[in-house]
C-alpha cells in the first residue's frame, strides 16, 4: 500500500511547482496581443535553450503569444491551469504531470541528446565514479529530465534511491548550493550544465548509454480541437527553423546567445551537444516514456500508475519525418 508520507511528498511538492509556474507566469507577457478581428493567438510555453527558443529568437512564427518557464514541470503545470497551447520539456515532466491529473496529448519529440544533462562535481573532491556519491548530497530538479538520469546512474552503480541524500532544488537554487560546496554534487541540463562548467568543475557522467534525454512538444486537447491549423503552421515552422540552426551552427549561435543571456562560446558549446533534429512521435516512443512512467511508479516517486503511451499522437508526424 502505497504511504501516507509519500502521497503528501507528491502532493506538497506539485503545489510548489504551481506557485513556481504562476509566478512564471505573472511574469510573462504575450509579444503578440490577440487580434480583435482573428483567432485567438497559439500560446506557447518553452523553455529558455531548448529548439523553441530559435523559433522566438528568430521570430519565424509571428501571431503566437510566448511564455517562459525555467523547468518543464512549471510548464506543465501552466498547461494544466489552461494557460498555455503548446510547451516543450524533457521525459520526466510529462510523466509526472499525467499523474497530477494534466490532460494532454504527446505530439513530438527530437533526436536522443544524452550529452546535455550530465552530474557535476568539483575536481578537488576527488570523486571518480557515481558510485562515490553513496551518502552523498545530489541536488537535481524534481520531475525534470535528470531525475531519470539519477534513476538510471543508480542502477547502473547497484545502488538505491535511498544510498544517496536527494536534495530537489531548481536550478536557480541549485547553482549557488554546487558553487558553495553545500551539496556535493549537481545532476543538470543545458544550458545550466554549460554555464557551469567552470575551472574545477567536473563532468563525473553524462546520460551517454542511460536515457535519451528527448525533448517532448505537449499540447493541450482544447487545442488540438480548435487550433488545429495555427498548430499545423507553428510546428512547420518550429521544423524548419530547427534544420536550419544544424545546417547554420555559427550564425544560429549568435542570434541565440542574446535570446539566452549567455556569452557566445558558451551558447555554442551548450548548442553543439544539445540541439538535434526534431523526430515524430510512435508507439516505440510510446513504449520508451511508459517504461520511465513505470520506473517511477516502482519507486512511489509518482501516485499510482500512469498510461503516458497512450497520450502519444502521432497526427503531426509527418511534419518531423
Amino acid at each position: 500500500m502505497r504511504s501516507t508520507y509519500t502521497r503528501r511528498l507528491f502532493a506538497a511538492v506539485a503545489g510548489l511547482i504551481l506557485v513556481t509556474a504562476t509566478g512564471a507566469l505573472a511574469g510573462c507577457g504575450s509579444d503578440e496581443p490577440a487580434s480583435a478581428d482573428g483567432p485567438a493567438p497559439l500560446r506557447v510555453g518553452y523553455q529558455r535553450f531548448g529548439g523553441l527558443s530559435l523559433v522566438k529568437a528568430r521570430n519565424a512564427a509571428p501571431g503566437v503569444t510566448w511564455s517562459l518557464f525555467e523547468s518543464g514541470p512549471a510548464l506543465t503545470e501552466a498547461l494544466k491551469a489552461g494557460a498555455i497551447d503548446i510547451g516543450q520539456t524533457g521525459e520526466a515532466p510529462p510523466i509526472f504531470a499525467a499523474a497530477g491529473g494534466t490532460d494532454f496529448k504527446i505530439v513530438g519529440t527530437s533526436e536522443p541528446i544524452p550529452q546535455g544533462e550530465a552530474v557535476l562535481v568539483h575536481e578537488s573532491d576527488g570523486y571518480q565514479s557515481f558510485a562515490d556519491l553513496k551518502g552523498k548530497k545530489v541536488a537535481l530538479n524534481k520531475g525534470s529530465n535528470v531525475n531519470w538520469l539519477l534513476l538510471k546512474l543508480l542502477e547502473k552503480h547497484h545502488l538505491t534511491y535511498t544510498d544517496v541524500q536527494v536534495t530537489y532544488l531548481k536550478p536557480a537554487e541549485a547553482r549557488p548550493a554546487f558553487d558553495n560546496k553545500q551539496v556535493d554534487a549537481w545532476i543538470i541540463w543545458d544550458p545550466y550544465f554549460a554555464l557551469a562548467e567552470q575551472p574545477g568543475v567536473k563532468v563525473l557522467a553524462d546520460a551517454t548509454g542511460l536515457a535519451s534525454n528527448r525533448e517532448y512538444l505537449l499540447v493541450a486537447p482544447g487545442a488540438l480541437e480548435s487550433k488545429g491549423e495555427q498548430l499545423t503552421s507553428f510546428l512547420t515552422a518550429y521544423r524548419q527553423t530547427t534544420d536550419w540552426g544544424i545546417a547554420n551552427p555559427a550564425e544560429r549561435a549568435k542570434i541565440l546567445a542574446p535570446e539566452l543571456k549567455i556569452d557566445e562560446p558558451t551558447t555554442t558549446r551548450a548548442l553543439a551537444r544539445s540541439a538535434k533534429a526534431l523526430a515524430p512521435v510512435s508507439p516505440a516512443i510510446g513504449d520508451e516514456l511508459q517504461a520511465i512512467a513505470d520506473a517511477f511508479t516502482g519507486l512511489e516517486l509518482i501516485p499510482g500508475t500512469v498510461d503516458i503511451k497512450g497520450r502519444v499522437d502521432e497526427r503531426f508526424s509527418d511534419l518531423f519525418r
